[in-house]
């Protein structure tokens, strides 16, 4: 049984115990996700998206066997065995062609996820909810459940025939598109039971013809609990909205649900959704926050230390760049020009995660460290700009070195999560005095 496998079973007889996944391609933030991972004693998901990682390249330029060579070699470097390592792929469908005629964006598709299941990625969500130029909107949903069948029988061919252990799948698309934010307006609802209990009803039935086997390895259904973020807020888990949603699950077999978008959820909130059986939790942008904050708090150290001629000028170089190629924000930010300047800077949903691969922002980053290399940041700037490492610093417990610097920044925000999916029957025993649901053990 796979690592995954063996976890979802775990929670379904009743251990409190989850899943994270990091949606991340970002060398220090999966540095710093493998130290978690070593120290927190779990697996470490690590999932790429399918505008991220495509048979083209996507925007990171990798295409999926090279992406699982670079995790890999990222693993090896920081000693986490490979077998603690799974690779998932998120949005897998025609999401990337959707302006193109459906046969030729499923064309698309079906050789993404061939790809994806041939380089050895184990957790594929089935993502067909989108209409492409020529389909009706919304698209009915027996359509996107026989694309995702489709999907998953060549899934289930091409992992065969590389000899890697059949994946397993994620149904369910009650989520924003892709990389996409809105905003909350007056917040996000939580999926009606009889909503989830359909999706589940019509892949079953797409997947009765010829795929028996693999939809026993449909080990969840994306599902909204209630939780969300957009430019500047959070909607915070309400166990008490989600309440039904939770009840629901427990009379279904064997899967659980995936809550993305559980960026900037507080630690209780996200003990909470495990607890709930939202037990696949999804980050990205929160990890890639915490790299920003860390570089541009870097940044203003340098610019007390050196002479401006010396400077990187990380933070006018990564603006400057975003200015030039508006494509990954300019449709998702609006307002006048101070408000679009610290949007591209601070807003929640990160879009400047898109530009830390651009060559002029790599330099800049590399000068940034060279510099504080040379120069080491003291202890009262630390102090100022980056407290909880100076602390650690002081303590004897981190090195003020600039990148490990910048990995302890995210390792912070990741153990958060890895602390709600370990293995914790305490928190279990607290599902009573919180929401009046008992968990599955005390049933």
């Amino acid at each position: 049984m796979s690592a995954v496998l063996s976890l979802i079973c775990a929670h379904r007889r009743g251990e409190n115990v989850g899943l994270y996944s990091v949606c991340c391609s970002h060398e220090q933030v999966l540095r710093a996700a493998m130290r978690v991972a070593l120290d927190h004693d779990t697996v470490l998901l690590v999932e790429a998206t399918s505008n991220q990682v495509d048979q083209f390249g996507g925007y990171t330029g990798m295409n999926p066997a090279q992406f699982r060579d670079y995790a890999l070699r990222l693993a090896d470097e920081e000693g986490l065995p490979r077998a603690r390592l799974v690779l998932g792929g998120d949005h897998l469908g025609p999401n990337a062609w959707q302006k193109r005629p459906a046969a030729e964006a499923m064309a698309h598709a079906r050789e993404l996820i061939r790809a994806y299941a041939a380089a050895g990625f184990h957790k594929l969500h089935l993502d067909c909810s989108m209409s492409c130029a020529d389909d009706p909107t919304p698209l009915p949903d027996e359509t996107v459940a026989a694309r995702s069948a489709e999907l998953a029988r060549i899934a289930e061919r091409a992992a065969a025939d590389a000899g890697w252990p059949p994946p397993v799948y994620v149904i369910g698309t009650e989520v924003p598109v892709p990389g996409g934010e809105s905003s909350l307006g007056g917040g996000v609802q939580v999926t009606r039971p009889d909503a989830a209990a359909r999706t589940l009803e019509i892949h079953r039935q797409a997947f009765a013809s010829g795929l028996a086997s693999a939809w026993e390895r449909v080990i969840a259904m994306v599902v909204q609990p209630g939780v969300d973020f957009d430019h500047s807020e959070v909607q915070h888990y309400d166990p008490r909205a989600a309440r039904a949603l939770s009840d629901f699950l427990e009379r279904q077999p064997r899967i659980v649900f995936e809550a993305h978008s559980t960026d900037y959820q507080t630690e209780a909130s996200l003990h909470a959704l495990v607890r709930d059986h939202f037990a696949i939790l999804k980050v990205g942008p929160a990890a890639t926050y915490a790299l920003r904050e860390a570089l541009f708090a870097l940044a203003a150290i340098e610019d007390e230390l050196l002479p401006e001629g010396e400077r990187s000028r990380l933070v006018e170089v990564l603006d400057r760049c975003m200015l030039e190629r508006p494509q990954h924000w300019q449709s998702h930010y609006r307002g006048d020009e101070r408000r679009l300047r610290l949007l591209r800077r601070y807003a929640l949903s990160d879009r400047c995660r898109y530009y830390w691969g651009e060559p002029d922002v790599q330099r800049a980053v590399a000068t940034l460290v060279a510099n504080l290399r040379r120069c080491p940041p003291p202890a009262t700037l630390l102090s100022q700009y980056l407290p909880e490492q100076h602390r650690d610093v002081v303590g004897g417990r981190l090195e003020a070195e600039p990148l490990a610097l910048v990995r302890h920044r995210i390792y912070g925000r990741l153990a958060e999560y890895a602390r709600a999916c370990a293995r914790n029957r305490a928190a279990a025993r607290t599902r009573n005095e919180t929401s009046g649901v008992p968990a599955l053990s005390e049933r």
